[in-house]
């Protein structure tokens, strides 16, 4: 087990040649290559099957802008396909009206990206080229087998003049081997980030450590850029989050008072008074906790709970841990954790 130096000591490792100095007698640094991605539309969408409505929507997307939120992911590109209008709203398919009606027709300092799930996305056609869309970045999640699927959806948005990223989901369940040639291959994509994801909320800090050296070690030569995306089952969010900006990720997802699936992700409000960046500015986020973001907590039940400790404990998805909550008060933790445990 590695001895965890205390914040306070480990501050020089946040400082790199480029740090400017901020804070009382300048000893506080930041990192500003820093980019910070808002998922809560897009996460938070997992609890209410996409139904925000586009006042709370734009609301969202006003705190962003006047937080200096750089990226605000709106939700997910689906297949029609494979989901209708009438069983989701809006956002798991982020139509070009949708957006607009959000954003409008006229670009701002925020980003806007997109998700789209490997092997459920009709990208060729419903991704649009950059100049015939509001979206700037297209985020491939993909599970280790989908690689090759990926890869062209990838180079489909790369192609179309997009930014891009690489999210490999549950990565605390792949094979050493597995990623290591996963990371290869997509280092000699066209994708510009590669994202450490912690879909079950089952890492802990040396964890996120061993990832972060890992992805380092092919990132690096290819000049890449280093994602985190956590979940807060276990409680470990934030802390997990500070793991990775110390060794280098520069691309951090963040929701607003961390509205995401299950146990939700690194609040935004933490993260954003942890970097010390000057052009972030924490009143608006703040704002949009208070008005419009807590105010769904009794209804969406986000956030942590036992059910969801216990999945990220057992490295499972968090599914069974939303039906308990959905379908009981949450109470009976014992007969959760026996049941979870007999599944194992």
């Amino acid at each position: 087990m590695s001895i965890r130096m205390p914040h306070t000591q480990r501050k020089e490792t946040l400082v790199t040649k480029d740090t400017q100095a901020t804070g009382p007698k300048g000893w506080i640094g930041y990192r500003p290559e820093i980019k910070v991605m808002d998922c809560t539309i897009r996460d938070g969408g997992l609890m209410n099957d996409h139904r925000f409505d586009h006042d709370f929507v734009k609301a969202v997307y006003q705190a962003d802008l006047d937080a200096g939120v750089d990226f605000m992911e709106i939700g997910y590109k689906a297949s029609k396909k494979l989901a209708s209008r009438t069983e989701f709203g809006a956002w798991k398919f982020c139509d070009e009206d949708d957006m607009r009606r959000v954003i409008g027709d006229k670009k701002s300092s925020v980003k806007i990206s997109v998700m789209a799930d490997a092997e459920r996305t009709d990208y060729h056609t419903d991704i649009l080229p950059k100049g015939k869309t509001v979206v700037d970045m297209v985020r491939v999640a993909t599970y280790i087998h989908q690689i090759p699927t990926a890869l062209d959806m990838i180079k489909d948005a790369h192609d179309k003049g997009h930014e891009t990223t690489i999210n490999i989901m549950a990565v605390s369940t792949v094979p050493d081997k597995e990623l290591d040639n996963a990371l290869e291959i997509l280092c000699n994509s066209e994708v510009e980030t590669l994202y450490i994801v912690d879909s079950f909320g089952t890492l802990y800090g040396e964890q996120i450590q061993a990832l972060m050296h890992k992805f380092l070690k092919f990132t690096r030569p290819a000049k890449k850029t280093i994602g985190i995306h956590t979940h807060n089952n276990m409680q470990l969010a934030f802390a997990n989050t500070i793991e990775a900006i110390i060794l280098g990720a520069n691309m951090l997802d963040a929701s607003i008072a961390g509205l995401g699936r299950g146990a939700g992700n690194c609040p935004m409000e933490l993260l954003l008074s942890f970097l010390h960046n000057p052009k972030f500015n924490l009143r608006p986020i703040l704002q949009c906790v208070q008005h419009r973001v807590e105010p769904m907590r009794e209804k969406l039940r986000w956030g942590f709970a036992i059910p969801y400790l216990v999945t990220g404990f057992l490295n499972q998805h968090p599914r069974t841990a939303m039906k308990f909550m959905e379908e009981t008060d949450g109470s009976d933790i014992l007969k959760f954790y026996d049941t979870a445990i007999e599944e194992e």
